[in-house]
């Protein structure tokens, strides 16, 4: 099957792209950046430097290609730069989807969109797929308003839900647990919130989930995450154990004591059992999670 993945650097989309590639997929990777993956030897690996909110750059992108399934992940992902800089959150995040939905409607493509769990206000924690959505932030906005549009897609669709994405880089910056790790092993001080409620999600969980609807074609909203709730600043602790690290500068806070454009759900846990049910979707424990993410790093 042809699928084109936007936001292939990314945490996400490279284990998308490294999933969907071991299923036997033909994967058209694409970033605005350069190709940064280790695929290119791969015989179902093609890369695309593509910028989704350009029109005409996907009008060849689309006829080249002819895309079977869209697998959208790229994004404007980091609430402080949303808030921030809210014309380009919106172009990437809304009129970028907007864009491609127009593009992958011309091939009948299946569309699969990745959002967030800040689409919810964090009051009540363990959202199921049809709670109403309540952003407090202008990247939850953003996401929503894609959200919204994805919706009226014309043809097959899936909208996935995910939480706080963890995983070892295949390539690029640090996720929050690898990060951390070099701060436990440094001795430096750092700030982590501990009255954020997460499901904290393993990347490969998340690859894997993303195949099991393209394989099952299975439409409408997933909640695709971790199954254990926990704090940022547990999960902090969780790579301390892991590493045997029992002194440390890390030191838990609440999150209206740090600095922060954006507001954060302070309960944005997500109910998984309908992509159990349906996907058979089997996430890791947390302490898995972090000890793949880990192991074969510096000093483990």
């Amino acid at each position: 099957m042809k699928i084109l993945v936007t936001g292939s650097n990314g945490l996400v989309g490279s284990y998308v792209v490294k999933q969907l590639l071991e299923e036997g997929h033909q994967v058209f990777a694409s970033s605005r950046t350069p190709d940064l993956s280790a695929f290119s030897e791969h015989p179902g690996y093609r890369f695309v430097q593509l910028d989704f909110t350009d029109p005409y750059m996907l009008d060849a992108v689309f006829e080249a290609i002819k895309p079977e399934v869209v697998v959208h992940s790229g994004a404007m992902s980091k609430p402080d730069d949303c808030e921030q800089n809210q014309s380009e959150a919106y172009t990437i995040n809304t009129a970028g989807t907007l864009q491609l939905l127009l593009n992958a409607a011309d091939y009948k493509s299946f569309f699969i969109f990745l959002s967030t769990d800040f689409i919810f206000n964090g009051k009540q924690g363990m959202h199921r797929e049809d709670d109403p959505a309540d952003p407090i932030s202008y990247y939850g906005c953003t996401k929503l308003e894609a959200e919204e549009a994805v919706k009226t897609y014309a043809y097959e669709w899936a909208i996935v839900r995910t939480v706080f994405v963890y995983g070892k880089p295949l390539y690029g910056r640090d996720c929050f647990i690898t990060m951390i790790a070099k701060k436990l092993r440094n001795h430096e001080a750092y700030a982590v919130t501990d009255d954020q409620e997460r499901t904290p999600t393993y990347a490969p969980d998340l690859a894997k989930g993303i195949a099991a609807i393209i394989e099952k074609k299975a439409t409408g909203v997933f909640h695709l995450c971790g199954k254990e709730i926990c704090s940022p600043f547990q999960m902090a602790m969780e790579t301390a154990d892991f590493l045997g690290i029992r002194s440390h500068q890390l030191k838990p806070v609440h999150t209206a004591d740090l600095p922060a454009l954006a507001q954060r759900p302070l309960k944005s846990g997500l109910d998984i059992s309908k992509a159990q049910q349906q996907l058979d979707y089997a996430p890791l424990s947390l302490r898995e999670g972090v000890r793949r993410t880990l192991e074969g790093t510096a000093g483990v």
